[in-house]
């Protein structure tokens, strides 16, 4: 199984710099690849990070500013020049499909890849399967913007202890939890005596917003938030007329929500130092805080 990790393929706002690229996200999810707001550039920035197209299997946009998919055309192109042979779905709000059909097709190419669109059209559940429920809401932003909350599902751990008591081994166990329950010298063994509850792993991606509910109810208890946190503090009141948030304000969804790993993204090229972002939100949350950095591989945590 691959490692669940987030690969950052740009962590700009409005403007790309010298050292950050506009947006662009793939989370690695066992063998599902969903990549968030592919902005300009991002094409370039997944073979610098050494990820072919062929790992991606959704497109998640927040919204249609221009730093959040850019990036849409070139992907949707790889996608096509590289053969990719799986079918990829990509997720928009619904408002703005007339905007993906335009980055669908900026410009002439032969399409072969199976990319079907299923927008937004609502809070609630967008996608599921064996890789859990992706849900989306809706924030609070000058345009329509969701963000995105996935969360694995229900699972149980193997003991092995008490497969070795009932004599349980190699292709009985996967047996055993196809059926839950196993027939063991004349008695039925059943799975809840040879396993735990596993805890479910979550993740959230919040972009442009400022503070909601929705913002909450997205980041409520995941292992992984990768939030904006497009100010600092002296400039909230930029922030709130703009739709964003400052880093102390993302640290406050945490705090409330219990996450586990903070990732702030989504920086002003106003600001030259990412460690005032870190010591800001440090102020309000005391867990485990990342500042994005373009090309970073951030893992999501392991399970409790």
């Amino acid at each position: 199984m691959s490692p669940r990790e987030l690969i950052v393929l740009g962590t700009a706002s409005q403007v790309p710099t010298r050292y950050r690229n506009q947006n662009g996200y793939l989370l690695c999810w066992d063998d599902q690849g969903l990549l968030f707001d592919p902005g300009e550039g991002t094409q370039r920035q997944f073979l610098l990070a050494g990820v072919a197209a062929s790992a991606i299997t959704r497109i998640c946009l927040t919204h249609f500013h221009g730093d959040h998919c850019l990036g849409v055309p070139g992907i949707v192109q790889r996608l096509s020049l590289d053969g990719v042979a799986h079918r990829v779905v990509a997720h928009y709000p619904a408002s703005g499909r007339e905007f993906f059909a335009r980055l669908r097709h900026a410009a002439v190419f032969h399409e072969v890849a199976d990319l079907r669109e299923e927008p937004v059209a609502g809070d609630g559940t967008v996608a599921s399967g064996p890789f859990g429920c992706l849900e989306a809401r809706r924030l609070d932003h000058p345009v329509e913007s969701v963000g995105y909350r996935l969360v694995e599902p229900d699972g149980r751990r193997m003991l092995p202890e008490r497969l070795t008591w009932f004599g349980i081994g190699g292709p009985r166990v996967g047996q055993l939890q196809r059926a839950g329950h196993l027939e063991v010298g004349g008695r039925t063994v059943t799975l809840a005596e040879v396993s735990a509850p596993r805890p479910r792993q979550r993740f959230a991606f919040v972009m442009d917003t400022r503070l909601c509910e929705a913002a909450f109810a997205l980041a409520e208890g995941v292992d992984m938030l990768v939030i904006e946190s497009t100010f600092l503090g002296p400039d909230a009141d930029l922030a709130a007329t703009y739709g964003h948030l400052t880093a102390a304000q993302a640290a406050r969804v945490a705090t409330e929500c219990g996450v586990r790993r903070l990732v702030l993204t989504h920086f002003s090229q106003r600001y030259d130092d990412p460690v005032r972002f870190h010591d800001e939100a440090a102020e309000v949350f005391d867990g485990d805080i990342v500042v994005a950095t373009d090309l970073a591989r951030i893992p999501v945590p392991a399970r409790r």
